[in-house]
């Protein structure tokens, strides 16, 4: 029998609920759960454990709550009731920012919905799963678990579980540049609105995202002011940070520094204390449009040292690293440039939204173009930033576009600045300073960087591998044994490097950016391969020798350093890619024109 108490607490975290006092309601939720707990009562331990969890905010830690869930879920039998309590702590691991946690359960949970006759359930199970799949590397999977949701809530009457499926199709098809889809899901939204303040909210919330993103910003008051007011008649926990990043957002595009100063401290207050990565960096970004730079660098500091190469790749993983780099180019922070350029380099093409589509953050080609310019390779630049301008001409993203427009990179073939000495030599506590010599990084010793250093001494000339090795002290030469590959066989690698260089003749016509890094991937792999299996004038190589394993040890070595160079001063690298040969003599052979000076002591 249900204790009269637990009811009535239960009545009363359910009216806290819908009036939008969510910690109020938490607090109620955790005592009936305790309550329940103590008396065995099953349903009304349910009823609190997925009420609590309804009032969770995103972000957030999540104290007890999943331990709870998964001691309801572990006790009931029921097969709706357990699909519904693992969907339930899905959301909750996603929404604690361990989407890898959330997977298990997520399906579990569809797998559960799928032996009920309930599409309601079956609609808030394949959101869970869509939630649990929110990362940089899920998207396919999300297009089609959205479809199946359209495909579920099709013929649901409650305008909520429609909600849903429309929410997800407008995320899909906004990361999808579907302009037809965006426009077919913010005109359901609408439509819903009028049958429930929920849908409300949401509907105003993504027609604002929608209208910022095309550069309107005449209807910011009144969609906000209709978000607003619809939050608080539906009771949405977190709703009030969508309604703050509607006004920071507008206030952005407004060129209102006084509001982005006040969004952004109230972003930042919220970022630090709970430690959400993400907060701050999107106040890091509000800080540089209020004209607080100093501000924003501040910030940026959180995601130096590595943090950004361990940031989980979750919801939020673009979103951060496109932030963080528009902050890092505008205070001139090159080390960051670098580091966040490179990780979403392979996302090239990519439209980065908050998640669910709150808001439009731009096109990884457009931070990309911007990035390459400052790291020195203007020519990559041109073809990014002709990529972000055709995309943002197609969607109707005014705003972004001349924003983009009135950027121009540095002409082909000119240096984007004035080239500093260069730093690459150790210092005295074991590091070595790699890059300009006014902002070299220290990085790990690597034995490499000695290979390469006593190579830039000594430009233009062959050194022989056994040479780098030994240092110049001589060792004990000992003869070859055979040899690694066959003429056949190096007939079929050149013959593959022709039709490769044809291939790249191919893409770069096209601008086929991700074609040529393939590409370009393959044929460095291939000229490898020969390297290593010939000698001068294409002779196949002895193996077994003395040199031949000097030669071995200098390429692996000085690649590895190069490589490493690559995380810290990626234009560095690439110079290096290109005028440093290895093989049986290794050289430095700078362009005859090349002003560049090196600091090598």
């Amino acid at each position: 029998m249900e204790n009269p108490l637990t009811g009535d607490l239960l009545d009363r975290a359910d009216a806290e609920r819908r009036a939008g006092r969510g910690p109020a309601a938490a607090r109620l939720y955790d005592r009936a759960v305790d309550l329940c707990r103590s008396d065995g009562d099953l349903a009304g331990w349910t009823r609190a454990v997925l009420g609590a969890a309804s009032v969770y905010v995103f972000g957030t830690q999540p104290g007890r709550l999943p331990a709870q869930l998964y001691d309801v879920l572990m006790r009931t039998t029921e097969v709706d009731d357990r699909a519904r309590v693992a969907a339930a702590l899905a959301r909750c691991w996603v929404y604690a920012g361990h989407a890898a946690r959330a997977v298990p359960f997520a399906d579990d949970a569809v797998r559960w919905a799928g032996q009920c006759s309930a599409p309601d359930l079956l609609v808030d199970c394949l959101d869970a799963a869509l939630a649990a799949r929110w990362g940089p590397d899920d998207l396919d999977a999300r297009v089609r678990l959205a479809a199946e949701l359209d495909d579920a809530a099709a013929h649901v009457l409650d305008p909520l579980v429609r909600l849903q499926a429309h929410l997800w199709g407008l995320q899909t098809a906004c990361e999808s540049l579907d302009v037809p889809a965006i426009h077919r899901h913010m005109r359901a939204l609408e439509l819903l609105g009028e049958e429930s303040p929920r849908a409300r909210f949401f509907a105003a919330s993504r027609r604002l995202m929608l209208d910022l993103l095309r550069g309107r910003t005449d209807t910011s008051a009144s969609l906000i002011s209709m978000a607003s007011a619809a939050c608080d008649e539906a009771g949405l926990a977190d709703g009030w940070m969508v309604v703050e990043a509607m006004k920071g957002y507008t206030a952005v595009q407004t060129g209102d520094p006084s509001t982005c100063a006040t969004i952004a401290a109230e972003c930042e207050t919220f970022g630090v204390a709970e430690g959400v990565a993400v907060v701050c960096a999107e106040a890091a970004f509000l800080w540089l449009h209020a004209g607080r730079p100093d501000r924003a660098r501040t910030l940026l500091h959180a995601f130096s040292e590595g943090v950004l190469e361990e940031l989980p790749r979750d919801v939020n993983w673009l979103l951060i690293l496109q932030c963080v780099l528009e902050v890092a180019l505008e205070v001139g922070d090159r080390a960051i440039v670098a580091t966040a350029s490179t990780l979403i380099a392979p996302y090239r093409g990519r439209a980065v939204f908050n998640a669910g589509a709150v808001m439009f953050h731009g096109l990884t080609d457009d931070t990309l173009a911007r990035a390459t310019a400052l790291l020195g390779d203007p020519e990559t630049a041109v073809a990014y930033r002709a990529a972000a301008l055709s995309s943002y001409e197609r969607i109707g993203a005014a705003w972004w576009r001349d924003r983009l427009a009135a950027w121009t990179p540095p002409a082909t073939g000119t240096p984007s600045r004035t080239e500093p000495r260069t730093r690459m030599h150790p210092t005295a506590d074991g590091l070595w300073l790699v890059g300009p010599e006014d902002h070299a990084v220290p990085v790990r010793a690597l034995r490499g960087f000695s290979y390469l250093r006593e190579l830039l001494r000594r430009p233009g000339q062959d050194v022989s591998a056994l040479d780098l090795v030994t240092s110049g002290q001589g060792t004990v030469v000992q003869s070859s044994l055979d040899a690694t590959v066959d003429r056949q066989a190096l007939d079929a690698y050149r013959r593959r490097l022709a039709d490769i260089d044809h291939e790249l003749d191919e893409a770069g016509e096209w601008s086929d950016l991700g074609r040529l890094g393939t590409l370009e991937a393959d044929r460095i792999a291939l000229i490898e391969e020969i390297t290593a299996a010939t000698g001068l004038a294409g002779r196949t190589r002895p193996v077994g020798s003395s040199h031949e394993r000097a030669r071995v040890a200098a390429t692996k070595a000085i690649h590895s350093a190069v490589d490493r160079i690559t995380v810290v001063e990626a234009p560095l690298a690439r110079y290096l890619q290109l005028t440093v040969r290895t093989g049986l003599f290794c050289s430095y052979t700078p362009p005859s024109d090349d002003p560049r000076q090196w600091i090598l002591d």
